[in-house]
């Protein structure tokens, strides 16, 4: 299977709670950004997430209230750089313990220090690996040399010992297609679990001319979407089409919340209009209606999976044909 069978199972375990109590919105996913702080400040990351300091970043409890909060089956530690948090072993059992998901999305540079021998692999938890290139572009866009061979030489080392590994890379407007489809070869050499290849979109706070308009990402992700039928991408066809232009769906900005030092994030991981002290100010008080319409000039470009994934599940139903793809993806994938 394409994902592990647990992770099927309780997302939809998830879905048919959920949908047992009418509820038209949920969470499928968390990030939890439980620092800003970074040992790296790649030229597509927003300016908080690599300028914020240890001694700001939220306390344990404070993290796992946020994950018995949005009740979201899968939690993406992110941030900053999570192998930077001092209390990760910790946050790491407790969410396993709560039966969750975990992505730890990480630049692999102390994966050494941090997560061999300190960490030990477990079913519930994925270590997802950015690289946004081969050597020379992806150690241009995290702006130092090296970091290239140490995730690889990590990715090597992580399968080795048993961990479930995953590599995530962005496509920004200079991407070469052409090296995508190396990236993928090379990585899906090492033997790793999956890959997820997501349309850059523009932080607020990055000003750098780097990401994509939507005419780009459909361009771009057409190719992608022929790359896809070799390779054990984590997104799903349906999703693919979309940023290639083939289809259209609504946006489920609530589908992944986000909690970060300032707070819960609304409306969506990219776009901090406000931060909110509580769950329920964040989730009572965003305009959800308004947000799901993609009629904010903030959204013109905007094809990412945390916004439109969700949004592929909830229209499954209209379409049996769809729903067969999906199961044949996921089971022969």
């Amino acid at each position: 299977m394409r994902f592990p069978v647990h992770i099927t199972v309780d997302m939809i375990k998830h879905q048919v709670r959920n949908g047992l109590k009418r509820q038209k919105r949920y969470p499928f996913v968390l990030m939890l950004e439980p620092l800003y702080t970074c040992n790296l400040a790649c030229l597509g990351c927003s300016t908080e997430r690599h300028t914020g300091k240890l001694k700001d970043r939220l306390p344990l409890e404070k993290c796992l209230q946020a994950v018995d909060e949005s009740q979201a089956p899968a939690v993406s530690i992110c941030g900053g750089e999570p192998t930077l948090y001092p209390e990760l072993p910790e946050l790491i059992e407790g969410i396993i313990k709560r039966k969750r998901h975990i992505y730890l999305c990480t630049n692999a540079l102390l994966m050494d220090e941090k997560v061999f021998g300190v960490i030990p692999p477990h079913k519930r938890m994925s270590i997802n690996v950015h690289l946004d290139g081969m050597r020379e572009t992806h150690d241009y866009v995290v702006d130092r040399k090296g970091v290239f061979d140490k995730a690889i030489e990590a990715i090597k080392k992580a399968k080795k010992l048993g961990y479930h590994v995953v590599t995530n890379t962005t496509v920004f407007k200079e991407t070469k297609i052409d090296e995508v489809e190396e990236l993928c070869e090379f990585v899906s050499d090492l033997g790793i679990d999956g890959l997820l290849i997501s349309p850059g979109y523009q932080y607020e706070t990055v000003k750098e001319d780097m990401f994509l308009t939507r005419q780009d990402t459909e361009r771009k992700f057409k190719r992608i979407l022929e790359i896809s039928k070799k390779y054990r991408l984590q997104s799903t066809p349906m999703f693919l089409e979309f940023a290639a232009g083939m289809r259209d769906y609504k946006c489920s900005p609530w589908s992944t919340v986000t909690y970060t030092p300032n707070g819960w994030k609304g409306p969506c991981y990219l776009i901090g209009e406000k931060f909110y002290d509580t769950w329920d100010e964040f989730w009572n008080g965003t305009d959800w209606d308004y947000w799901e319409s993609r009629l904010d000039p903030k959204c013109q470009n905007c094809a990412m999976h945390s916004g439109f994934e969700a949004s592929v599940v909830k229209d499954l139903g209209k379409s049996p044909k769809d729903m067969l793809r999906m199961a044949a993806w996921n089971i022969f994938g």
